[in-house]
């Protein structure tokens, strides 16, 4: 994988605070139903992408990380807690998370993993849970509000952090 493809690929977390860059050709993107990934990324999966590490560069900050078995390390943002890294011990792939990145769209799951630890529920409920609709006139003013007052980090490069008044 190392520099193939020349592909770049960039993310961070939620406040900005760590930022990274992919170049080269993305592994195997897949969803971990373990319950550790579970209680890991507060979530029914935790959505992940294998980069070769040589290709991964943080910009801005590095992960904090929390030794999650004997043998895997999981990276996180300090400052906001954004889940960013599942990593192997001496391994020579990193598991990024997908939703990190600045376009996790461009990203197609191909593969599960940890079935057995499945929420049975979570796939029903994505189907048949009808959806809030946000065009809604009662969620006018709360969507204004949040939109006029967000500290999230945009899905782009910045050259400073923290922007403005944002944090």
């Amino acid at each position: 994988m190392s520099g193939s493809g020349g592909e770049v690929k960039t993310g961070g977390c939620q406040c900005g605070a760590v930022r990274f860059r992919v170049e080269g050709k993305l592994g195997e993107a897949s969803i971990c139903h373990c319950r550790m990934c579970q209680k890991a990324f507060g979530s029914f999966f935790a959505p992940l992408v294998d980069v070769d590490t040589s290709d991964l560069t943080w910009k801005r900050g590095k992960p904090t990380y929390f030794a999650s078995s004997d043998v895997v390390d999981r990276g996180f943002c300090s400052n906001c807690g954004t889940p960013l890294v599942f990593a192997y011990r001496d391994y020579y792939l990193t598991g990024l998370a997908i939703g990190a990145f600045d376009d996790p769209g461009s990203i197609e799951i191909t593969k599960q993993h940890w079935v057995r630890d499945r929420v049975p529920s979570l796939v029903y409920a994505v189907i048949k849970t009808p959806c809030d609709q946000e065009d809604a006139p009662e969620f006018a003013s709360i969507i204004a509000e949040i939109d006029a007052s967000i500290h999230q980090h945009p899905d782009y490069e910045t050259p400073e952090w923290p922007m403005g008044k944002r944090l």
